[in-house]
């Protein structure tokens, strides 16, 4: 198993969506592009949630940008903690720039049967 936001991780991820298909997302899932920076002591990677799917690097339709450490982005995007969430936004480990609203469509909007299968497949493939 690759190593969380490697290289190798990515490429797994990529594999990982295409085999899930069509993930029949709710519209305001499917509409939303939030970038994610984490910082780590051994640097940063970026990446975005795009149409309910985690792809390398930053997309130019997203209108948020939020910045957090590997363990926040593991237990909000591949867990769906949303208390982990709420915590990390409250205590400042999440920060936001760019439009809200989006945050508000993330966690109101339910995911999808299959994007929930595939990022458990994505979080049991991550050491």
């Amino acid at each position: 198993m690759p190593a969380f936001l490697t290289d190798d991780w990515f490429a797994t991820v990529e594999s990982l969506t295409a085999q899930a298909g069509e993930l029949n997302l709710p519209p305001a899932l499917n509409a939303l592009a939030i970038n994610l920076i984490v910082n780590e002591a051994s640097g940063t990677t970026e990446l975005a949630l795009a149409g309910g799917k985690l792809q390398k690097g930053l997309t130019e339709q997203a209108k948020t940008t939020l910045t957090m450490d590997g363990e926040t982005l593991r237990k909000v995007f591949l867990e769906f903690d949303m208390t982990a969430a709420m915590q990390a936004f409250m205590t400042g480990k999440i920060k936001v720039q760019g439009d809200m609203s989006q945050l508000m469509a993330l966690q109101t909007a339910k995911p999808s049967a299959e994007q929930k299968a595939l990022f458990k497949n994505i979080l049991a493939a991550t050491v």
